[in-house]
This record gives C-alpha cells, sequence and structure tokens, in this order.
C-alpha cells in the first residue's frame, strides 16, 4: 500500500490544495494526517472542511488541542517575548475565526492512529507538543517507537522533514550485588532491538527546511521505502491572504523563506510560563 503522510497545516488553503493534486497524481491508495490544522493561516475552517470532506484519518495537532482546550495546554517554550506574543495573537485570531462545528471536529481527534506496524502521532507517543528531532538521543528515539509498539513511527510539529533509521540497538544487562553476596549472577547480557524507523512528514502549510515549498511523505508499506516529498505552490496567495486578515506580518515572511524566525537578543533565556 501507498501511504501519503501529511502534517501541519496552519490553515494554508493553498498548499493544502497543492498537495493533494500532487498526491493524486502519486496514485497514493491513502491519505493520513498528522494533526496542526489550524494555528498561523489565514483559512482554518476551510483546510479543516477540506480534510474532513475526504474523510482523511487525523490526529490531534498541538495547536488542534490549544484551541479546543486553550493556551493553558500548551507545555512548550517561545524563544523570545515578541515571539510569544505573536505566536498568542495567531492563537485569539484562530479561536475568534473558527466555526462551532470545526471546534468539535477539533475536539473529537485522537492523539494517535495505527494501521498495523505503523503508528501516527504528531509529535511523539508522549505529547503533542513533544519534539523528536533527528538529533535526539538514540535510546531515547528508540523508546519512543517501541513505546507504542511499532516498527515506523510517523510525526510532524518540527516543519522539517527526515528519515531516521535506528538500526543495531543494542543495551547491556548488568545486575548490581553487593560484594559480600553468596548468589552468583551472570555477566552483563546485550539485548539486540530490531530496526526501528522514524519518519518526520515535514510541513505542507508552513516548512522551515530554508524553502517555502510545502513537503510530505509517500511511504511503501509493501517495499517499506519513504519518498519525501517537495511541492511548489503559489505561496504568495497565502502570504497575502496573511496580511489581509490581520495576523503578524512577519507569518507571511517566514512562511515566503520556509524559515522559523524569531528574535532572541532580547530575552535568550525566556521560556514560556503557559
Amino acid at each position: 500500500m501507498k501511504l501519503a503522510v501529511i502534517s501541519c497545516i496552519h490553515g494554508n488553503l493553498e498548499a493544502l490544495h497543492a498537495v493533494l493534486s500532487d498526491i493524486d497524481r502519486q496514485k497514493a491508495d491513502q491519505i493520513i494526517c498528522l494533526g496542526d490544522l489550524v494555528g498561523y493561516g489565514p483559512f482554518p475552517n476551510e483546510v479543516v472542511q477540506t480534510i474532513r470532506s475526504l474523510n482523511i484519518p487525523t490526529v490531534q495537532g498541538c495547536w488542534d488541542e490549544d484551541i479546543v482546550d486553550g493556551l493553558n495546554a500548551c507545555d512548550c517554550s517561545y524563544p523570545s517575548l515578541l515571539a510569544e506574543k505573536r505566536g498568542k495573537a495567531a492563537h485569539v485570531w484562530t479561536d475568534q475565526e473558527i466555526t462551532t462545528d470545526v471546534r468539535e471536529f477539533l475536539a473529537q481527534l485522537p492523539l494517535t492512529y495505527r494501521e498495523h506496524n505503523l503508528v501516527f502521532v504528531h509529535g511523539s507517543p508522549n505529547s503533542q507538543h513533544e519534539y523528536l528531532m533527528p538529533e535526539m538521543d538514540a535510546f531515547t528515539a528508540l523508546e519512543r517507537v517501541m513505546g507504542v509498539g511499532c516498527d515506523v513511527l510517523f510525526c510532524g510539529h518540527t516543519h522539517v522533514p527526515y528519515v531516521r533509521e535506528l538500526r543495531d540497538s543494542q543495551l547491556q544487562i548488568r545486575v548490581q550485588v553487593p560484594a559480600h553476596a553468596d548468589k552468583q549472577f551472570p555477566p552483563a547480557q546485550p539485548v539486540q532491538f530490531p530496526a526501528k524507523r522514524i519518519i518526520n512528514a515535514g510541513s505542507v502549510g508552513e516548512p522551515r527546511h530554508d524553502r517555502p515549498n510545502a513537503t510530505y511523505v509517500l511511504y511503501d508499506s509493501d517495499r517499506e521505502q519513504t519518498t519525501l516529498r517537495e511541492v511548489e505552490y503559489d505561496y504568495h496567495k497565502t502570504c497575502a491572504a496573511i496580511l489581509d486578515k490581520g495576523l503578524p506580518p512577519i507569518f507571511a515572511w517566514r512562511l515566503s523563506q520556509g524559515l522559523e524566525f524569531a528574535e532572541l537578543a532580547e530575552d535568550p533565556t525566556h521560556v514560556c510560563a503557559r
């Protein structure tokens, strides 16, 4: 089966339409969405309506949760006070913009979705807000995959696509006993783990890989083959809509650059206190 995995649409309807068209050309058998349908972008209701109309299985993202439960649901950090101020402004705008039925849809989204030996989450199996970065400690990464009993864990949240192979994973188990103990224990025993994989789908609506193109993943479950797809679209339309809707102009700039942008200089130790 050929799966198309999308994530982090963030109200960017233009990017979503472009990615759905590309998925159709690639003849994928099924689409799965890793959440963050809303936030930052100008068309949250339209994005949700599109996902619903296509019956795409979707897990709840951190923005989806925050809109339902309020900002107190967040356990993130912001790199600066200004970045936090803009994030809160986007939350207030989105909270006022979305319709009742869209809010109800976001509220009922599950935290995980499973297809046989594949598990799909937004951030990690622990939290929609946890980042599974490609440089994460290998033991921690392996625990996240094995904790949900899968061979391949799909995630988003970072807005940067990657594939990480966890091979030749081995632990040493040693029993520590008092020196005077009579009982003898065997020496340290190695425990070998089968190969696992983490696949990050990147972001449809707010890419942060230094290009404005939307990203998603194609996964062939029969061949266990992953393809990272990058789709060009008219991001200028989304940028213009961001400005027209009164959202922070920096959102349009960083979308056009494919960057995560936040000023660090004035308060580099600031941590979100939500």
